[in-house]
């Protein structure tokens, strides 16, 4: 079968479209990351200078453990709030893709169902076989193709939940050690 000029140009216009698709999804999850990346860049020196001057303030033991016991539990916190941001940012770009991809592999296999179609019809008798084997070959390869796409689904649930998982147990430390600390604080100043 020969492809006719406006066959081509399709295909062309298509691909094309897919990869402005897929550029402008990865600049928008940069650009989110880059954003996060700021924020927490302004609020750590925000945050920093604001302890610094905490300390350089404190007239007692007690008080410079009080500053520690406030810096040391929000950093936990704030950095398993960090990782589910990067977390998120790059699963929706993933997401974004793979639904591309998708669209592509649905409509490419579109396309070779319709040219086997076309040649079927064609096709000199006795080819029957072979072209069914080559629709068999296409479906098997869109039920593959599900599979791995299924199984990739369930990857990410199951990191999803690892991640939220993890999360809490950083959170619970991170709220046990400024536990420590303020009693450690408070031990202090009543020895003193």
């Amino acid at each position: 079968m020969i492809f006719t000029q406006e066959q081509i140009l399709s295909v062309q216009q298509s691909n094309l479209e897919s990869l402005y698709s897929l550029t402008s999804k990865a600049i928008e999850g940069f650009e989110k990351l880059v954003e996060l990346n700021i924020q927490v860049a302004r609020t750590a020196l925000t945050e920093n200078l604001d302890g610094t001057k905490r300390a350089l303030s404190a007239k007692q033991p007690r008080d410079l453990l009080e500053v520690h016991a406030s810096l040391v539990q929000p950093a936990g916190e704030k950095a398993m709030a960090y990782a589910r941001h990067l977390y998120e940012i790059t699963s929706e770009a993933q997401r974004e893709f793979a639904k591309v991809a998708r669209a592509m592999l649905t409509e490419s296999s579109q396309n070779l169902r319709e040219t086997v179609e076309n040649l079927a019809k064609n096709a000199p008798a006795g080819t029957e076989s072979a072209v069914a084997i080559v629709k068999s070959a296409i479906t098997a390869a869109d039920n593959a193709y599900e599979s791995v796409e299924k199984a990739a689904a369930q990857a990410v649930e199951f990191a999803e939940s690892n991640i939220q998982a993890a999360a809490t147990v950083a959170t619970n430390a991170a709220q046990q050690v400024g536990v420590t600390a303020r009693t450690a604080s408070k031990k202090t100043s009543t020895s003193a």
